[in-house]
């Protein structure tokens, strides 16, 4: 386990954390959004757009569970996630 708080993730540095994942779960709020990155990637600017905040920094929390990758808070993606 990484922790990103004194030594933030920023940039295309991001994209190397999805190496070997399947699974992209982005939350903002209430809403999430699902990624199949196997079939269907999209391009390295779409996907900093989802994982960056305004700062140009990885969103917290950040997570890898196997071959997913979870980006944002949302109770409910992380229960159906990570159960």
């Amino acid at each position: 386990m990484q922790s990103t708080g004194k030594n933030p993730i920023e940039g295309p540095a991001a994209l190397d954390l999805l190496d070997g994942v399947k699974d992209l779960y982005v939350a903002k709020g209430k809403t999430s959004l699902h990624v199949d990155l196997a079939s269907d990637r999209p391009s390295d600017d779409e996907l900093l757009g989802l994982m960056l905040g305004r700062s140009g920094k990885l969103r917290a929390p950040a997570m890898r569970s196997g071959d997913r990758f979870i980006v944002g808070y949302n109770g409910d993606l992380l229960e159906e996630t990570l159960l």
